[in-house]
């Protein structure tokens, strides 16, 4: 399948890069590039492309209008270019809330040095997302939710993971003494999602580990503990971990359970080996000797397979891990390697997610 996208920048510079390396790619078709928003608007709904990369800041119209206008008007996958900076990952944050279903780094310099690293970090997204089909229900994934019956257990026998059969009933949560999720991309809508059904009274801490840079993280827990009734914070070395209170991986750096005091969050930098900075293989791992069997594992919507080895290490210990769906995931990668693996207890859409987790910690 050709993924055919529309280029959205008003620096030709960027324009131009972006369509190379775009075009490189056999499976990918740029079909043609906007210069500001309001071009945008009118192409998306003459072109019909199945991926936009879209500026955030440009003339005449800015990217987080133009995102409103065709997530309202004719919904497909945007992802976003944001500099790494505090404001940028704010209004970066507000368009994944508003749809965007993902974002790429924006610097010049760097596009220019490490652009094979990069252009292929940007094919890969865009063969991804490309991949996934986007409907007007799902466009503001925060705000308007799908709400669809819960999947069967992994534990059935699962011949097709990608149409999973419903179930009536939604899944028992298990004794636990800490929640632990992870996620990438889509994770961050998906993660408002969840977080903001929980009681401030939920019973036990929560460790959230989302692929996002370092500038983005605390902002983005700022932006959900504003949201929540529970607390959210960016999480810390020497963390004290308390019910009612999420943690939130640092961009850049791994977080893991003290293991020698399993209440305690110790918070390093990673080693240049590891793919992911924060990883979600890495926290569960940690969390599994930490807590043993009374641990609930989710695994959200993202790329790739990472929390997979992680579940597996949880499931040695006796833990319950969760799935979620394709239907309801923007890139169902994670959730699906761990399907596959057959370490899922449960495969759930996003608002059974929710709605399980809001009804215990309520009890």
């Amino acid at each position: 399948m050709t993924v055919r996208v529309l280029v959205v920048d008003d620096s030709v510079f960027f324009r131009n890069r972006i369509s190379q390396m775009l075009a490189a790619h056999p499976d990918i078709q740029v079909i043609d590039t906007a210069k500001n928003g309001k071009e945008a608007v009118d192409k998306v709904k003459r072109l019909n492309p199945d991926v936009v990369t879209m500026d955030i800041e440009m003339p005449e119209m800015d990217g987080i209008t133009a995102l409103k206008l065709i997530m309202a008007e004719h919904p497909c996958q945007v992802v976003m270019l944001s500099s790494l900076t505090q404001r940028s990952a704010a209004v970066t944050l507000e368009a994944l809330a508003l749809g965007a279903v993902d974002y790429m780094e924006k610097d010049a310099r760097a596009w220019v040095a490490d652009s094979t690293v990069i252009g292929a970090t940007l094919v890969e997204k865009i063969i991804a997302v490309g991949g996934q089909k986007r409907s007007a229900s799902r466009s503001v994934l925060s705000i308007k939710p799908e709400v669809k019956q819960a999947s069967s257990p992994s534990n059935a026998k699962l011949t097709d993971i990608d149409n999973t059969a419903s179930a009536d009933a939604l899944p028992k949560v298990p004794d636990c003494k800490i929640v632990t999720i992870g996620s990438s991309t889509g994770g961050p809508a998906a993660l408002q999602h969840v977080l903001t059904g929980l009681p401030a009274s939920f019973p036990v801490p929560i460790l959230l580990t989302q692929h996002m840079p370092k500038a983005f993280t605390s902002v983005f827990a700022r932006r959900l503990n504003d949201l929540c009734a529970i607390e959210v914070k960016e999480a810390e070395d020497g963390d004290q971990l308390l019910p009612g209170c999420a943690y939130l991986a640092p961009g850049g750096q791994q977080m893991i359970i003290d293991p020698a005091n399993s209440s305690r969050l110790i918070i390093r930098e990673s080693d240049e080996r590891m793919t992911y900075k924060p990883s979600v293989d890495l926290t569960f791992a940690s969390v599994a000797k930490g807590y043993g069997s009374r641990v609930l594992a989710v695994v959200l919507t993202g790329m790739g397979a990472d929390g997979c080895e992680g579940a597996r290490v949880l499931k040695k210990s006796g833990a319950c891990v969760w799935a979620q769906d394709k239907d309801s995931s923007t890139i169902f990668g994670m959730p699906k390697a761990v399907i596959t693996a057959e370490l899922a207890d449960a495969v759930l859409n996003l608002d059974n997610i929710k709605q399980t987790l809001t009804r215990w910690g309520q009890r």
